[in-house]
């Protein structure tokens, strides 16, 4: 609702001024830092400025615009102050509408869906295979699954794409290793630890041994073009990961439409190759290939001096599948900062290809997960594991649990989906670029800035409103919302809308997080203060509406997170 003025405001002061002057206008509409200044405040130098005319001729006419604007009847005070116009909006006007409209189901909770012509790829959480899905891996998977449910429910076509790392010659080592000295009983009890062990031994021997490099190239190369045993242990190797993975991405509750990984492009990039040097592209730099990005840039190394090929060129493979397939209007890659170059390299190559679609190619960068202020991939030489991560954060909530609620019914089960969800938020509360703090024990707490708390504020909300039967039928005492945390609360709730429209905008759900933290806030400030279940029949429902939407903004923001809802705890 509040946006929804604020725009249709600036487009009918743009429409009528320029109108009148026949000069080019940008209004902007801004809220006051000051709550007694006004609910919208229009700076009218700005404008003065733009149409040539002076400032008080400028006020005059922004107020004119106003008195006739289609959004009158919402606005209860129109007022100059300095070279700014300030508005007040009609609390109870817009109390009313918003319930109306929350009623009725439309945009307040159930987003209209603006971007429904759209289609996003999102390539995220793609470990690498042979591995174990470590914590370095967390903030690509909850990230790109949290942007998916956001622009899903904009409408937006999703591709849920993982990119597994499953080829290059890090395969050649790990076959060789296989082979050469590892213990086939022991790898088949235990695929992943086994052959992470194996692996790190091949670079240890290889130290002293350099044709072991040299060997592992040369299978990885005939992996390349078909070599059917190394074929049957790579897709062993595979298939024993993915089992492996599935387990956290079922705790996370995350789903793929494409588990194509790098080895799917193996026969897909010699037509890119051959565009590369059809183009006069691709340059000989001591007998390997690469495609010159300028000064600006390193080049881009597209082939090795062996003919094999490397990760850019498997990526370039993939976009261009990616774009015939999916016809996608924008590629959306959940990848660490430290690939900026990467991806920059990419965007340069199509655009010297001659295509068009390079600026739809963004990477979504995000920073890294620290202890200690250390990065939290490896502990004391060994893998931070993210099954092992998420399974004492379910540990401590159970613990939690039983120390406030020991007599609560499926304890376990409620205890997965806080502990789980608690993960979750704790990353995405923060800017996705930035670099974080992980504290499990904090992140578990029922108070503070985490999923426990959001969790528990619904649940509060949802003892309130199952004390007895309540119906959501609009039949409210309005002059209730003349009170400031009132109409704070249902202008928080008449933004949701534009906060899911920012959070896509920006790629970034910290954005919905930080605004469901504000609105638990607020209820909690409206609880400590307001007695719910009063006398008064029409007071006491116009708590429940208010409460009854705030519960269900709670609950669809925390699943556009990927987080779990729970009904007690």
């Amino acid at each position: 609702m509040l946006e929804t003025i604020k725009k249709t405001l600036k487009q009918e002061l743009e429409a009528t001024l320029s109108n009148i002057y026949s000069l080019p206008l940008q209004v902007v509409i801004e809220e006051p830092k000051r709550r007694d200044q006004g609910d919208l405040s229009i700076p009218v130098f700005v404008i003065s400025k733009a149409l040539l005319i002076p400032l008080p001729d400028a006020l005059k006419q922004v107020i004119s615009a106003l008195e006739n604007s289609s959004v009158r009847p919402l606005l209860s005070k129109i007022f100059t102050l300095g070279g700014f116009v300030n508005l007040f909006l009609d609390k109870l006007a817009i109390a009313k509408e918003v319930i109306h409209q929350f009623k009725q189901g439309d945009s307040i909770y159930h987003a209209n869906r603006p971007l429904s012509d759209k289609v996003v790829c999102i390539d995220y959480s793609s470990p690498n295979i042979a591995k174990p899905f470590s914590i370095g891996h967390l903030r690509s998977t909850i990230i790109g699954h949290a942007l998916g449910n956001i622009f899903e429910k904009l409408g937006t076509k999703v591709v849920r794409i993982n990119h597994l790392g499953d080829f290059g010659t890090q395969f050649g080592k790990t076959i060789y290793a296989y082979l050469h000295f590892g213990d086939k009983e022991a790898v088949s009890k235990d695929p992943i630890n086994e052959l992470v062990k194996l692996y790190v031994e091949f670079n240890e021997r290889a130290k002293s041994d350099p044709s072991l490099d040299v060997e592992a190239r040369r299978i990885f190369k005939e992996l390349e073009l078909g070599n059917v045993e190394f074929l049957a242990l790579w897709q062993w190797m595979r298939d024993a990961s993915l089992r492996d993975y599935m387990e956290v991405y079922q705790l996370l509750d995350v789903s793929f439409d494409s588990y194509a990984g790098e080895a799917f492009y193996n026969d897909k990039m010699q037509p890119i190759i051959d565009d590369l040097t059809q183009k006069g592209l691709l340059l000989e730099d001591d007998g390997a290939m690469i495609v010159d990005l300028g000064e600006q840039m390193p080049p881009a190394l597209i082939q090795k001096t062996d003919g094999s090929t490397l990760y850019i060129t498997r990526d370039l493979a993939a976009l261009f599948y990616r774009k015939e397939n999916y016809h996608f209007d924008e590629c959306l890659y959940v990848v660490g900062n430290e690939q900026r170059l990467h991806f920059e390299q990419i965007k340069a190559v199509i655009e010297k290809m001659g295509y068009d679609f390079s600026p739809r190619v963004k990477h979504i960068n995000f920073g890294l997960v620290l202890q200690d202020g250390k990065k939290m991939s490896t502990r004391k030489g060994k893998i931070v594991k993210l099954l092992d991560v998420l399974t004492e954060a379910i540990r401590l909530s159970l613990s939690y649990i039983e120390e406030k609620n020991p007599d609560l019914e499926d304890k376990e089960r409620i205890a997965q989906k806080i502990g789980v969800s608690a993960v979750v938020f704790n990353d995405l509360k923060n800017y996705r670029a930035n670099d974080f703090e992980f504290d499990l024990e904090g992140m578990v707490k029922f108070e503070g800035q985490t999923g426990p708390y959001l969790q528990y504020t619904s649940v509060r909300i949802q003892s309130i409103l199952q004390a007895e039967d309540f119906e959501f039928n609009g039949v409210i005492d309005v002059s209730l919302f003349d009170d400031e945390l009132y109409f704070e609360m249902i202008k928080q709730i008449s933004i949701y809308q534009a906060i899911i429209q920012k959070a896509a905008e920006e790629y970034a759900p910290s954005v919905v997080a930080k605004y469901l933290l504000h609105l638990a806030s607020l209820f909690n400030t409206f609880y400590g203060r307001e007695k719910i279940m009063v006398e008064n029949v029409l007071e006491k429902n116009t708590k429940k509406h208010l409460l009854s939407m705030v519960r269900a903004i709670l609950n669809d923001g925390m699943k556009l997170l990927g987080m779990q809802i729970i009904e007690k705890m």
